[in-house]
């Protein structure tokens, strides 16, 4: 169920096999994005059409075989948890059939979905291929994982992996993405984005504090987040802290005007970039080496 009663922002997760966690945008009430994470056992198949979506689809840990008929694929060094590696990435295109195998003993995926009117190829992107991002400072150091980034190849679905170590600050300074600005040149300086967080913490008693919120605080909304909830971002800033002890993990799907990242931060925090001085040395956190250590 929802937990806020405000605002329906946080989505706690299942506890079963199959799909766990599932974010509609009609139950959403916002436009663009859907979002299932899904676990399998061994053998075990999904099968399906895109129909008028294009998908990306994230390996969270254990590994899988693909057949489509735009291309077959299959993971060798899946990581055996978010923490033990970097995701690969799946991203099928609009009137694609698959079929997808889950050749571990468990498997989790996470996976978004939206419409669109375009064509692009299917692509299958490895662990090594993912660009790591190291991103603000002191003790708002985190991990950024590019997974489908900003210029990939789609239309309109974005993913990035963001870690953050125990006690620190993430997506901080708080920004927002919820109105789209441009220069007079047309380059994009604000996209409007749909965004979901989907949480994972490296033990299950952790937890993170994640507040969305607006200038005018019409939307305030501050929620304590567990293992495999999600958290819809439907606009203004939104930052992350988590508890100290705990690492944590979330998997960014975002979907709107651009296939951009663009955002705007809050006016009140645009100091604090120019207030660092160093990285936290616990950065970063995975890397694909690990995903062939990673049993």
């Amino acid at each position: 169920m929802y937990r806020s009663k405000k605002y329906p922002l946080v989505r706690e997760a299942g506890k079963n096999f199959g799909v766990y966690q599932r974010i509609l945008s009609e139950d959403a009430g916002w436009k663009y994005l859907n979002m299932e994470a899904r676990l399998m056992k061994a053998g075990e198949e999904w099968k399906g059409e895109t129909g008028d979506y294009e998908y990306g689809i994230i390996l969270l840990s254990g590994n899988y075989k693909v057949t489509t008929d735009k291309g077959n694929w299959e993971t060798k060094n899946g990581r055996s948890s978010v923490f033990a590696g970097i995701a690969h990435s799946l991203y099928l295109p609009r009137h694609t059939s698959f079929t997808l195998t889950a050749t571990s003993d468990v498997l989790d995926i996470g996976y978004a979905w939206v419409a669109t009117d375009k064509d692009f190829p299917a692509r299958f992107k490895t662990p090594e291929e993912a660009a790591i991002e190291i991103r603000g400072g002191d003790n708002a150091t985190r991990q950024i994982n590019s997974l489908i980034e900003p210029g990939f190849g789609c239309d309109k679905i974005v993913a990035v992996e963001v870690y953050t170590p125990s006690g620190n600050w993430s997506s901080f300074p708080a920004h927002k993405h919820d109105e789209r600005k441009t220069d007079s040149n047309g380059n994009v300086l604000e996209a409007c984005l749909e965004e979901i967080y989907f949480y994972k913490i490296d033990k299950p008693e952790g937890h993170a504090i994640q507040q969305v919120y607006t200038d005018d605080r019409s939307l305030d909304e501050v929620m304590k987040v567990k293992t495999n909830d999600a958290v819809l971002v439907p606009k203004g800033y939104h930052p992350v802290v988590a508890e100290h002890g705990f690492n944590c993990y979330y998997l960014n799907f975002l979907a709107g005007s651009d296939q951009s990242l663009a955002n705007t931060p809050d006016p009140n925090h645009v100091w604090i970039f120019n207030s660092w001085k160093g990285s936290d040395p616990r950065i970063p956190m995975v890397t694909a080496e690990m995903n062939h250590q990673s049993k």
